[in-house]
């Protein structure tokens, strides 16, 4: 999945010219997005707008590799 997020003037202003945010970095900016986006690239032409591409189905996978945590949280717990 890509997404594009177009920043406003004041935002836009923050971001590094040549080179691309990590997770913690765009989040600190203000950029909200669903955890597992990349900011993939830049589009020189258009600086103000962000490019982000997710996995596809990332936050089922996601979902699905949670529980297997949570029984044996749980499981402690009752013990």
């Amino acid at each position: 999945m890509f997404k594009h997020v177009v920043l406003p003037p004041d935002v836009a202003k923050l971001l590094p010219k040549n080179r691309l945010l990590s997770e913690s970095k765009w989040w600190g900016i203000g950029v909200q997005q669903s955890r597992g986006g990349v900011h993939y690239a830049i589009h020189r032409p258009e600086p103000h707008i962000m490019l982000f591409r997710q996995p596809l189905n990332y936050q089922q996978n996601q979902q699905q590799q949670q529980p297997q945590g949570d029984v044996v949280q749980s499981a402690r717990l009752k013990a």
